[in-house]
C-alpha cells in the first residue's frame, strides 16, 4: 500500500491562552516524495539567502522576509503532491464541556480525531508526525494513536503505522504546516495587524480560490478545510 507521512500542528489550542480561535492542521503527500520536498524547500530558502537551518515559522514572517514566504505558498500549490487539512475552532469561549462530560483535553483529542479521520483512508498506510509542544506531548500522541487507530478497526496498526511527537524545527514540512495554519488563525481571527502577514493570507485566498474563513467541500483535495461549531 501507498504509504503517506502527515505533519500535524496547531494553534491557539489551550483552554485559557486569551484567545477565541483554535486551529489544527496538516499537511500529507507520499513518503516517497518528502525528501525531495524537504530539499526544495531548503534550496528555496538558499534563494533567499536563508541558512538551511533556518525555521519557517508564522510568528517569524515580517517584510524583508515576506518574498520568500510568498514563494513557500506558491510552491505548496504548485506541488501536486502536497495536501493541506485545517479544523478550525471559532470561538472556544462557547465550549461547555461540563455539559458533555468531558475535559478541554477530551475535547482536543476529538476535534484532532475530526481533523484527521477524512485524510486516512483503509487502502494505504500512514505515519503521523506532531509538533512537540510540552512534557506531555508523547503521552498525548500515544492516546491519539489508539484513538485514531480504534476507530478504523486497525488493531495491528497496518493503516496507521506511527503516530510519534517530533521537533519542528528539525523538518521542513512540519514548519510549513505551521505557516499555513498560521496564515488559517489570523484569518479567521480578522487579523490586519502586520502587512507582511496580510499579503500572506491574501496570497493563500487567490491561490486556494477560498475566503479561508468557512468550510470547503467535504472531499476537496488541496486546502481542506472544516469549520466547526458548537451545538
Amino acid at each position: 500500500m501507498q504509504i503517506y507521512n502527515i505533519y500535524c500542528d496547531e494553534s491557539c489550542h489551550l483552554e485559557k491562552d486569551q484567545q477565541d480561535v483554535m486551529v489544527l492542521g496538516a499537511i500529507w503527500c507520499p513518503l516517497d516524495k518528502s525528501k525531495e520536498i524537504a530539499i526544495r524547500i531548503r534550496e528555496i530558502k538558499r534563494q533567499h539567502s536563508l541558512k538551511q537551518n533556518f525555521e519557517i515559522k508564522w510568528t517569524k514572517v515580517s517584510p524583508a522576509k515576506l518574498h520568500f514566504y510568498l514563494d513557500l505558498i506558491d510552491y505548496f500549490f504548485d506541488n501536486s503532491d502536497l495536501h493541506f487539512r485545517a479544523l478550525i475552532v471559532p470561538d472556544k469561549a462557547k465550549l461547555r464541556h461540563a455539559e458533555f462530560n468531558q475535559s478541554h483535553d477530551d475535547f482536543y483529542y476529538k476535534m484532532y480525531f475530526d481533523m484527521l479521520k477524512i485524510i486516512i483512508s483503509p487502502n494505504a498506510t500512514y505515519r503521523i508526525y506532531i509538533d512537540i509542544k510540552d512534557t506531555k506531548s508523547a503521552q498525548k500522541a500515544a492516546k491519539l494513536h489508539d484513538v485514531l487507530c480504534n476507530n478504523r478497526y486497525d488493531f495491528s496498526r497496518s493503516i496507521i503505522e506511527r503516530l510519534q511527537t517530533v521537533r519542528s524545527h528539525e523538518i521542513e514540512l512540519l514548519q510549513l504546516t505551521d505557516l499555513l495554519i498560521g496564515a488559517i488563525s489570523y484569518a479567521n481571527r480578522g487579523l490586519d495587524t502586520s502587512h507582511a502577514k496580510s499579503s500572506i493570507v491574501q496570497r493563500f485566498r487567490d491561490r486556494s480560490g477560498y475566503r479561508l474563513t468557512q468550510s470547503t467541500l467535504y472531499r476537496e483535495d488541496k486546502v481542506n478545510l472544516f469549520y466547526w461549531h458548537a451545538s
